[in-house]
């Protein structure tokens, strides 16, 4: 929070350790502090955050991406990169993207891939706009403003997805840092959690190309739940689900076979 407030990185506030703040400046970490102290995320604080080394913009129709999420994008990266080369750009969909974090990391990572992000707010959309823009990646990019899959255009090479997961009755115990800031709607999965998967799967196992991939982050103690629901829309299971840094399984993935 110093750092922002007097816009030095780690190594200019040591040069600079002897620095006194101005009284503009003193007020303003003044009032980061107690917002800070009251719960409020630092990204939040800052209007940005690092996702897979790219600095995103947020908003409050945004959630705060998190490590636990790279996770999908390295399963995603892991199972592109078996898949033989090929004339045309991969075709990539993000399904709730938020502040675009997922497709933008993925677009970074695969220089010929075309994508679709679809969020139903259109202040995250104009959030995850901005970040295309930001790290150049615009020109490569559509946001489309619907309710999960519903007007993506298909057929789609690899589809990835953040859906709300978290059981309503558990929202109220979540940390102070999401609870009271994150937006509810990108939290609430319904009475089990799975409500999201429901919707998201069997459209996703439609726009798939033959040979395409699904990956979704899922919640503790979810995988096999979505394992199966990948299942029964006729998707095959893409191995293991991959952990995060805690060792938690948190990214599921499924194929469609070619006939």
């Amino acid at each position: 929070m110093v750092g922002a407030v007097v816009g030095l990185d780690l190594t200019g506030m040591i040069v600079s350790a002897g620095r006194l703040l101005t009284a503009d400046q003193s007020m303003r970490l003044d009032d980061l502090t107690r917002r800070r102290l009251a719960g409020e995320p630092v990204a939040r604080l800052l209007g940005y955050k690092e996702f897979w080394g790219l600095p995103l913009k947020l908003s409050a129709a945004t959630l705060v991406p998190r490590p636990d999420t790279e996770s999908v994008v390295e399963f995603a990266l892991e199972i592109m990169r078996t898949r033989p080369h090929r004339k045309q750009p991969w075709r990539i969909a993000d399904i709730g993207t938020g502040s675009g974090a997922i497709l933008l990391a993925l677009l970074s990572e695969l220089p010929e891939a075309l994508g679709f992000g679809t969020d139903i707010s259109t202040a995250a959309l104009r959030t995850a706009h901005a970040n295309a823009v930001e790290l150049e990646l615009s020109g490569r990019a559509v946001f489309i403003a619907c309710n999960y899959a519903a007007a993506l255009p298909g057929p789609l090479d690899l589809i990835v997805s953040n859906p709300p997961y978290v059981r309503t009755a558990e929202i109220g115990r979540l940390a102070t840092e999401v609870r009271d800031h994150d937006p509810h709607a990108a939290l609430d999965g319904g009475p089990d959690g799975l409500d999201a998967y429901r919707a998201i799967i069997p459209q996703a196992a439609a726009l798939l190309a033959p040979g395409g991939a699904l990956v979704v982050e899922v919640g503790q103690g979810q995988s096999r739940d979505i394992e199966g629901l990948m299942t029964a829309a006729g998707l095959t299971p893409g191995g293991p689900a991959k952990a995060d840094l805690a060792g938690i399984p948190r990214a599921v993935a499924g194929l469609k076979l070619p006939p």
